[in-house]
Parts: C-alpha cells; structure tokens; sequence
C-alpha cells in the first residue's frame, strides 16, 4: 500500500510540477512581450528624436551654404560692379584724350596754313633779292668792262699765285730746318723720356701655383671619387692638376681672372677645412664678388696714382681688369701705365697737354679686357669705348690711331704709338706670341655658348677638352647626346685646331628642400 501511494504522490507531484512550470513559464513569456513592446517603443522615440535632429542639422547646412552663396553673389556682383566702373572711366578718359588729340590737330592744322603762308611770302621776297642782286652784277659789269665770272677767276689766279710763291718759300725754310734738327731733337725727346721713367724689368707669371703644407692636403681637394675637384673645376672653370708635384696644386686655365678666383678660393677652403662641393660654390661665389671689388679699387687706385680724375666708373672697372690681363706676356696694367708715364714726360718735353696724353697711354689698350669679345681690333674697340664714356676727341684718336686703325688727327697720337712701342720693346718685357691661342679658347667656348639650354662652357687641358654644361630643365639627357654630337662637327668644320678635342656635356639636376 505504501508503494502505491508513493507512486500516487510521485504522480501529483509530477502534475503539480508541470503545473507550476507552466505557469512560470507563462509569466516569463508575458514578462518578455512586455520587455519588447517598451524596447520597442524607446527605439521608436529614439528614432524621432535623431530625425528631427538631422532635419534640424540639415537646415542649419542649407543656411550656412545659402548664405556662403549669396556672400558669393554680392563679392561677384561688387567685382562687376568695379570692372564696369573703370571701364567707364577708362571711356571717359579715352574721350578726353580724342578731344584733346582734335583740338592739338585743330592747332596743326592752323600752324600749317601759317607756315605755308610764310613759306611763300619767303619765296618771293628771295625772288626779289636775286633779282636785284642780278641788276647790281650787270651795272658792275657794264662799268668794269669785265663779266663778274671773268673777274672772280682773274682774282683768283693772281691770289693762287701769290700764295703758292709764299708757300713754297716757307715749306723751303721749314724743311731745311727740320733736316737739321728733328733727328736731333728726337733723339733727345726720347731718350730723356725713357730715362726719367723707371720701369721693371721682369714679367709674371701667367701659370698660377697654389703652394700647400703637406700632400695629405691634396686628398682633401681631390675628394671622395673626385667630387670636390670636379666640383672646383666646374664652378672656377680652371683645369686643377695634382700630381707628384711636392706640395704644389697646378691651375691651368688661359683666363688670369679665372685662375686668381680658383686660388683663392683654394686658399679659402684649406684655411677653412670643410671642403665639399655645397662649400666650394659659396666659396667660389664669394670669391668672384670680392674679385670685383679689388678690380674696381685696382682701378681707382692706378688713376689716383697717375693723377688722372674724371674717369668714368666703368672705364676704372676696365682699367681694374687690366691687373689680370697680359700682352705678349707682359702684363696689361702694368704696361698702360709705363705708357702713360712715357706719353706724359713726353707730351711735357714737346709743350703739349700732358693730363690728355696721360690719360690716353692709360686707356690706350682698353679694347683688350672688356667682358665680351666682338670682332674687332682693340684699337678700334677701346676708342668706341672711350667716345661712349665721353672722354676727350684727342684721347679717343690717340686710343684708335695708336695701330694706324685710323687716320691720327691729334699730336698726342704719335706720342702715345711710340710710348707702346718703347714700353713693349724694352728688354724682358714680352715673351712669345699667346694672342692667338687665347683667341682659339675663347672662339672654342662662344661657339657651344650659342646653344640654346648651354649655361656654362670652359675650354681645359690647353684647349683639348670642352666642357659644356647645360640647364637640366632645358636639356634632357637624349638632348644632351645629340648636343655633344652637334658641337663637336660644328668645332670639325668651322675650327683649326691640332690634335683632337674632346667635347663633355654636363647635365645636373638638383631636388632642394627645406625642413623648418
């Protein structure tokens, strides 16, 4: 009996269980609808609230750009507003001018018509004068017996005959004379000319040598794989030879200017002891202004000390570069200005002026040294250059006569040809002609100059190698071929030249920026 009311307990129990887990079951069921209905119902107002938030951020975007707009319109409308304003004015003022333009041609006009009137009244009045002049040659004609043709042709020969007896007396007189004292009297004129002058014997050096403490310096120079001596070369234009030489650097370059600034700027940066190639453009940079300054002080240094004043600033520039320039070896400064001493002591021993002769043996070879090279003789460039500065008709003559260019038409001419020919054929002053060498240089550069896109050119190794470099933004590297190819048959057919000449064209392009 137990048993069976245990399993009928179990059994209740198990249906009281089912019960009570439905019933739990249902209130979480109902609990969940509930839950969802209000999860649903946040989200809805949720999403009317983000709604009406972005209608409300949208039409603050629609004011801002409506208002962007219409500042836009008003700024375009002012801009139109201003052209149509000058456009008027510039009408109105273009009106004032055509009036005025009507009113001056009104006045042409008017002055023409008086002229004209004037014109005629003037031909006739000199048609009254000849007529009259006519009627007084006939009366003199009528008393004298002769025609005034006959008469002015009988004055004449008498005059002519007159004046050709007293000529020929007086060019007797004179020619006896000069054979007997102008030899003499030369002589003296000059001899005490050159002997009142003191003058050096020796000339310089036109190969520069750059002296140097120790071999290790030469490493320096030279530069990992050659950077720095390219570079040195590149920007001085001088060939810079290092070789077993002891403690000496080399510089060849047949431009004293271009060898003085290499030196220099060697000098600079050994002192300094950063070398690198940014360091030896601003080094060589720097150089070249000084170089400039010392060719002007150079200048007005040599005319204050021959007491010459007035010069223009550009011929003391001229006069500067004078210092780096040679004449058969012999250097041009220091020639003008034995020159100019020897015109002056001459010019005083003949009574003639002697600041103009002073000035003109100075200025006497100025056509050698200016910046470009045009084809002409330097007698002939230097007196074109003196007339463009102003200075005096004998000076300009004695520049240009000085090689019988031109005719000489001034006394101190002569004076300043002899002085040339003294201060160039004293013992020592000059070596063998180089004239023409440096011109097959310069011919050599100008000749690839006149490429477009070519910004620098430098003749080395005595003329053997050209080096051409270009701007990389003008000339690409297919260009910079063809470039090579180009110069190098216009220097086989236009040149004369010994051996062969090796033709470079250098293109470098450079990215700069700056972290700041």
């Amino acid at each position: 009996m137990e048993i069976i009311y245990i399993i009928i307990g179990f059994a209740v129990g198990i249906v009281v269980g089912r019960f009570a887990l439905r019933l739990l079951f249902k209130k979480q069921e109902v609990a969940a609808q509930s839950k969802a209905k209000k999860i649903l119902k946040e989200a809805e107002q949720a999403g009317e609230h983000l709604k009406k938030q972005r209608l409300l951020e949208a039409k603050e975007k629609f004011l801002q750009l409506k208002a962007e707009h219409e500042k836009e319109t008003n700024q375009k409308n002012n801009t139109l507003n201003q052209r149509e304003n000058s456009v008027r004015q510039k009408e109105q003022s273009l009106n004032q001018k055509l009036e005025q333009l009507n009113r001056e041609k009104q006045e042409l006009e008017s002055t023409r018509k008086n002229l004209d009137r004037l014109t005629e009244l003037n031909e006739k009045k000199q048609e009254e004068v000849e007529q009259l002049k006519t009627q007084h040659i006939k009366q003199l004609e009528t008393i004298a017996g002769l025609s005034a043709e006959e008469a002015k042709n009988q004055l004449v020969e008498n005059l002519k005959e007159e004046a050709r007896s007293k000529a020929i007396i007086q060019i007797k007189d004179i020619v006896d004379e000069a054979k007997l004292t102008a030899t003499k009297e030369a002589k003296k004129v000059v001899i005490q000319t050159i002997q009142r002058t003191a003058t050096e014997s020796a000339i310089e050096n036109t190969v520069s040598i750059f002296n140097i403490e120790n071999d290790e310096i030469k490493g320096r120079i030279i530069g990992r794989e050659g950077r720095n001596i390219r570079a040195l070369e590149a920007a001085t234009g001088v060939e810079i030879i290092v070789d077993d030489t002891p403690e000496a650097i080399i510089l060849s370059g047949f431009d004293p200017v271009r060898r003085e600034i290499a030196r220099l700027a060697l000098h600079r940066l050994v002192t300094d002891g950063r070398i690198h190639p940014a360091r030896i453009e601003e080094v060589v940079a720097k150089t070249k202004n000084q170089i400039e300054d010392e060719i002007v002080e150079i200048g007005e240094r040599t005319a204050i000390d021959l007491g010459i004043h007035g010069l223009h600033p550009e011929l003391i520039r001229m006069v500067g570069r004078m210092r780096y320039r040679s004449s058969y070896g012999q250097n041009l400064l220091q020639h003008s200005r034995e020159v100019a001493n020897f015109s002056a002591t001459m010019a005083a021993e003949l009574g003639l002026n002697v600041k103009y002769a002073k000035r003109a043996g100075l200025l006497h070879d100025i056509g050698k040294v200016p910046d470009d090279n045009p084809e002409l003789p330097h007698a002939i460039l230097g007196m074109q250059l003196a007339e463009k500065y102003k200075e005096h008709p004998d000076v300009c003559n004695a520049i240009g006569a000085h090689h019988d260019e031109i005719e000489m038409t001034s006394l101190i001419s002569p004076i300043v040809q002899a002085c040339d020919a003294i201060s160039g054929a004293r013992p020592g002053a000059r070596r063998e002609v180089v004239e023409n060498y440096i011109k097959r240089l310069k011919e050599l550069e100008e000749l690839a100059l006149s490429y477009p896109g070519v910004e620098k050119t430098f003749a080395i190794q005595a003329g053997r190698e050209l080096r051409v470099v270009v701007q990389s933004e003008r000339v690409s590297d297919a260009q910079a071929e063809l470039l090579a190819a180009d110069i190098s048959t216009r220097i086989q057919t236009e040149m004369t030249y010994p051996g062969q000449i090796k033709v470079t064209v250098i293109r470098e392009t450079r990215s700069v920026s700056y972290a700041k």
